[in-house]
């Protein structure tokens, strides 16, 4: 299909996301790469195994594509499906979308520090970062409902992750631990937008109701995520939605309310440039530092990044 056709087949199975993603992206390559599937990606567990190793392995069944702003990272190919082989029951790789693999790489973890992952279920990045800190020091992996806790446990224990604490919390009453936390991540809870390549279901369950009532929990996470970091700390929000209510508004919403600062990363990656204005809002010109990755950027869903500095 062309993006014609595609745009028709997206308004067919939810007319609201077409009339709001028009203001976001109404270009045809957004509708061309979001209706191509994801290609399998994976992430190889340092903690379990060297990286040359991993691929060697691997190399034998899968044609691998290395992921340019993560060095454990990996686009594979092959018959087999990555998620059935003994070195994903191991724990030796992570099948990780390449997107996701950019907040743990941009919150710069070092062995030895306390970091607090907000919403950490299923694991993917909480399993990252351990491994970025040798299983030294101490990881706060939160989530609010036991289901995905009880994931984001198994998912630990298979990567060997030690320095774990799986905690079950509202990820607000973290605001309490006030100045506590070297690093903090917030991968927070959104309309999922950016995941139509992954499942269709995205798209068919979006509403347009869905940004505002994320925007508002967004702001109240985010907020208490900040006041729960170290002076000179970093704090990464990351969400896998393109709504600038979620991503630029949130952040104008932080940088408007505290002394925070927002770092560009230097990362080799494509991104489309921030929202400076959405529907009258108007934000700070410093959200421009901020990661908007559009899926025809870097062949990715769709994701936002800020990395957020505490004085």
């Amino acid at each position: 299909m062309d993006a014609a056709e595609i745009r028709q087949r997206f308004a067919e199975i939810n007319p609201k996301f077409v009339k709001r993603y028009s203001k976001i992206d109404d270009s045809d390559e957004f509708y061309i790469y979001s209706a191509k599937p994801l290609r399998p990606c994976i992430r190889i567990n340092t903690l379990k195994a060297g990286v040359e190793e991993v691929v060697s392995r691997l190399s034998e069944r899968f044609e691998l594509e290395p992921v340019p702003w993560c060095r454990e990272g990996f686009w594979v190919r092959g018959k087999e499906k990555v998620s059935t082989t003994i070195e994903h029951a191991l724990g030796l790789i992570f099948v990780q979308e390449a997107a996701s693999m950019l907040p743990p790489v941009v919150l710069y973890v070092e062995p030895g520090m306390l970091v607090l992952d907000v919403a950490a279920s299923p694991g993917a990045k909480s399993t990252q970062i351990a491994q970025y800190m040798h299983n030294r020091g101490c990881l706060i992996a939160n989530d609010v409902r036991i289901e995905r806790a009880r994931i984001l446990a198994s998912n630990l224990q298979r990567c060997g992750v030690l320095i774990a604490k799986v905690t079950l919390s509202d990820g607000r009453s973290f605001s309490r631990y006030r100045e506590t936390f070297d690093r903090v991540l917030l991968d927070a809870p959104c309309s999922n937008a950016g995941m139509v390549r992954k499942n269709y279901k995205y798209l068919k369950i979006w509403g347009q109701r869905r940004p505002k009532k994320y925007s508002r929990l967004q702001k109240e996470l985010i907020t208490a995520a900040y006041e729960a970091l170290k002076p000179g700390g970093v704090l990464v929000y990351s969400t896998c939605t393109l709504d600038p209510m979620e991503n630029e508004g949130v952040i104008d919403h932080l940088l408007r309310s505290t002394d925070a600062e927002i770092e560009e990363p230097a990362l080799p990656v494509k991104r489309h440039p921030a929202f400076l204005e959405f529907e009258g809002e108007s934000y700070t010109s410093e959200v421009r530092r901020c990661l908007r990755l559009h899926p025809q950027d870097n062949d990715t869903e769709g994701f936002f990044v800020a990395k957020v500095v505490k004085p």
